[in-house]
């Protein structure tokens, strides 16, 4: 199983280092030196870690073979992908990887069937469930417990409480609108 784990930034400086964007609770685990990873695009990996080191908060690293601010900034936009054992689970049992939560159902708490997720998208502020609703609409879901209240990785399912609004029908919503405008 392949798990994104980084995608590489700008370059830092003139020695070959990058910044990095984390997409992994493990850094020190995933984007550790000697650890070799993947790549999207393939044809720019793989890439081994030489060093790595955080500066102004963020994880800078250097890749083995890229010495100077040319070949940094040639990896700019790079997916960093490790290889990950499909059973493998994060310690944290609140948390999980992207490929448990793919294709997941998505139901309400009152088990109305909302779609399917075909794909979790990584925002500084939150993490999104991208889920394909029966008409082949999308529905964007924050993966938040707020709403995200229950995984069930036995039953392949996620139970939302939505609020008004996130995944109703614009449809339901326009005439709930114009039935409020009605009575007043």
């Amino acid at each position: 199983m392949q798990l994104v784990v980084a995608r590489i930034g700008r370059a830092h400086g003139i020695r070959g280092e990058v910044t990095v964007e984390v997409r992994t609770d493990e850094p020190e685990l995933r984007l550790g030196p000697g650890a070799v990873l993947t790549t999207d695009p393939a044809a720019v990996g793989p890439l081994t870690i030489e060093t790595g080191r955080v500066h102004s908060g963020r994880l800078l690293l250097r890749f083995e073979g890229v010495h100077d601010r040319d070949g940094a900034e040639a990896l700019r936009n790079t997916l960093l992908i490790a290889e990950v054992d499909p059973d493998e689970r994060p310690e944290d049992e609140d948390e999980y990887y992207d490929h448990q939560l793919i294709d997941l159902d998505v139901v309400t708490v009152d088990g109305e069937e909302v779609g399917r997720v075909t794909e979790i998208s990584h925002l500084p502020t939150q993490d999104l469930f991208i889920v394909e609703r029966p008409d082949g609409t999308e529905a964007l879901v924050p993966f938040v417990a707020e709403i995200v209240t229950e995984i069930d990785l036995e039953r392949q399912r996620a139970v939302i409480d939505p609020p008004p609004g996130l995944i109703d029908d614009r449809a339901e919503i326009a005439s709930a609108r114009d039935a409020g405008e009605d009575q007043a």
